[in-house]
């Protein structure tokens, strides 16, 4: 078994687990999973190793973790360098930045100074993307009772509480509050036709439009969280027209990235979708006022039922602590 230090786009946990680097480097690696790709372009691997390095671990200690110890958990044919193995290898710029000059497969130059060698291919996009759009009504709530429960998003977190909070009700429906900071949000299934499954979410912080995606874990199904019914429905709609990606709207302002290759992946160039992303991304946090350091990625988490405490599927609201659906009402 292994421990992995994870620094990803949300999700951090690196502090947390450095400590370990001095007594157990034989037991760690490190990952970068779920990075946004503007994050990528900054690096991934080779940003631990600078940052333990930093802080004044081994710098032997550090690349065992980040290359020998997966190459040895994973029973690759490469990565060491040996008799027989690929010669998959970096240079890079020194053994402090690790900043990456270049890049080699099987013995063959593919990379230098941040730009490939390699050429594109033309695919055929596949994508399985069968929702219909919806209206504003399809996203009213009923007011059952006078308190809600909602989910509370930590900055940085995959782990959400379980809140109640007053619910803010005008004509008998249950509206969102951005003043106390609790939005609607909405999950649609992306498979087939179906209504909106409507829970409540607090800790996104928008103050005006919403934002939705169709990354979302597991299922990676269409997911928003909004201050007011018509721009929850604008962003999801778009995200429907695109067959996937991601979309933010303020008023009649809507921004999109299109993920054609299966709703979530793209089929362009990486520095593009970093650039198109990067709009989009700092949209969110700036006109809509999200404080969260990656909203999009924590959005794509809300929808990951096997992690506690309260998440919003396709089929409702789930208590991941208790593993059982709940009601939206208390």
């Amino acid at each position: 078994m292994k421990v992995i230090l994870r620094e990803g786009s949300a999700a951090k946990n690196y502090s947390a687990l450095a400590p370990l680097i001095k007594d157990y480097s034989g037991q760690l690696m490190f990952c970068s999973d779920d990075k946004h790709p503007d994050d990528l372009i900054k690096g991934h691997i080779n940003q631990l190793v600078a940052r333990a390095v930093k802080d004044g671990y081994d710098v032997y200690d550090v690349l065992k973790i980040a290359c020998v110890n997966p190459r040895k958990h994973y029973h690759l044919n490469s990565g060491l360098l040996q008799l027989n193995d690929s010669a998959d290898f970096i240079t890079v710029e020194d053994l402090e930045s690790f900043n990456v000059q270049n890049v080699f497969v099987k013995g063959k130059l593919v990379a230098q100074n941040g730009k490939t060698d390699l050429a594109s291919r033309p695919i055929d996009v596949l994508n399985n993307f069968h929702a219909q759009p919806i209206g504003a009504d399809d996203l009213k709530v009923k007011a059952l009772s006078g308190t809600i429960s909602v989910i509370e998003a930590t900055d940085g977190q995959l782990i959400t509480n379980a809140l109640t909070h007053p619910a803010r009700i005008v004509d008998n429906l249950v509206m969102a509050d951005p003043k106390h900071d609790v939005l609607k949000i909405a999950v649609v299934n992306r498979y087939t036709p179906a209504k909106p499954a409507i829970g409540f979410v607090k800790g996104f912080g928008l103050k005006a439009g919403a934002i939705a995606s169709c990354v979302a874990h597991d299922s990676h199904n269409i997911i928003a969280v909004g201050v007011d019914d018509a721009s929850i429905c604008t962003v999801i709609n778009k995200v429907i027209g695109q067959k996937g990606g991601i979309a933010a709207c303020l008023h009649s302002f809507v921004l999109g990235l299109e993920l054609a290759v299966a709703g979530i992946m793209s089929h362009q160039d990486g520095l593009t979708v970093a650039k198109q992303y990067s709009l989009i991304d700092l949209f969110a946090r700036t006109d809509l006022k999200s404080p969260l350091h990656a909203p999009f990625m924590t959005l794509s988490f809300m929808a990951l039922p096997v992690i506690p405490y309260l998440k919003m599927t396709d089929k409702g609201l789930f208590d991941g602590g208790k593993f059982e659906w709940c009601g939206v009402f208390c």
